[in-house]
């Protein structure tokens, strides 16, 4: 709706105070300008898990926290190649590659580059990757291994970053971006909410979003995981909140396609997750996610069904 494309980020925060119903009706009514009735599906491996030296607070790979979690070395190319197909047979029209660290060592991308090129052969389904924050000529190798999409996520806004990780900044995430779409790619980029941020951070997030134009953003809800700093944070954001975030969202990005990501199926109900679609999420993400269980691909299949929404 044009009447919120002038609007301030005080304008976005006072929607806060606007009763949920009349929220979701509002963002309803956005998503049903843009899109369809189609939500994407998309899938995820953990192609190398753990010992990352960075010390994001909420993250259970981190080797500055002490989550308990199976650590491996990147997988081989054929183990994720199977999955790919396991992704597809399962409905997912994408499937992402993630690893773990700062960025890929040299060997590892090597391998990563085959497994782009290898998935990027799967008829019907899209290969993306989150790979860390890369150098310009790592981005220009994926491009050209065929690479379609590269998730990089702001997490937080530049003010909370501070607080929740220090060993790179936020101009950092935000530089990889902008050279991901130098080269053509297409961005997927979204938040964590739930991390004791304010609701003047969570507009924040989406005002950077909407000038980095993104062409996914994950809503991601921390899961607090035990032997992470953020592992008493489970009641930093209820439901409420959650659901009046995703309007706002989408308000903010009416052309974005929004993701349920990590977290949902734990911090929401399966009435207030089917809220969050009428809300405006159109994209879920299927299966386990990086070191928590997720959904399985036919009960959203079957939710979308109840809501006259179709899964591709």
């Amino acid at each position: 709706m044009d009447k919120y494309k002038d609007y301030t980020k005080e304008d976005f925060l006072k929607l806060y105070d606007t009763p949920l119903e009349e929220l979701l009706k509002i963002a309803r009514e956005i998503t049903h300008e843009t899109f369809s009735n189609e939500v994407e599906a998309c899938s995820i491996i953990s192609a190398k898990t753990g010992a990352c030296s960075e010390n994001c607070k909420y993250c259970a790979q981190s080797s500055h926290n002490h989550a308990e979690i199976e650590c491996h070395p990147i997988l081989d190319v054929e183990t994720v190649k199977k999955a790919a197909y396991s992704a597809k047979e399962n409905g997912a029209s994408r499937f992402a590659i993630v690893t773990s660290g700062r960025r890929p060592s040299a060997k590892d991308f090597e391998i990563i580059l085959q497994m782009v090129r290898e998935i990027s052969k799967i008829e019907g389904l899209t290969c993306c990757a989150s790979l860390g924050i890369l150098t310009e000529s790592q981005i220009k190798q994926l491009k050209d291994a065929g690479l379609k999409r590269f998730h990089h996520n702001i997490n937080t806004s530049e003010n909370y970053h501070k607080f929740i990780c220090t060993t790179h900044t936020f101009e950092d995430r935000i530089n990889t971006v902008k050279l991901v779409q130098k080269y053509g790619m297409e961005v997927c980029c979204g938040v964590i909410i739930g991390m004791g941020e304010t609701r003047e951070d969570r507009v924040d997030m989406a005002l950077t979003l909407k000038e980095l134009n993104p062409e996914s953003v994950p809503m991601n809800i921390l899961c607090p995981i035990k032997g992470t700093p953020l592992e008493n944070y489970g009641d930093k954001i209820n439901e409420e909140e959650i659901l009046k975030t995703i309007c706002i969202f989408r308000i903010i990005l009416p052309n974005a396609v929004l993701r349920y990501a990590g977290g949902r199926t734990t911090r929401l109900s399966e009435e207030n997750q089917k809220l969050g679609i009428i809300a405006g999420i159109n994209s879920v993400l299927v299966g386990n996610y990086l070191t928590t269980a997720g959904s399985k691909s036919e009960d959203d299949k079957k939710m979308l069904e109840e809501l006259g929404m179709v899964m591709v």
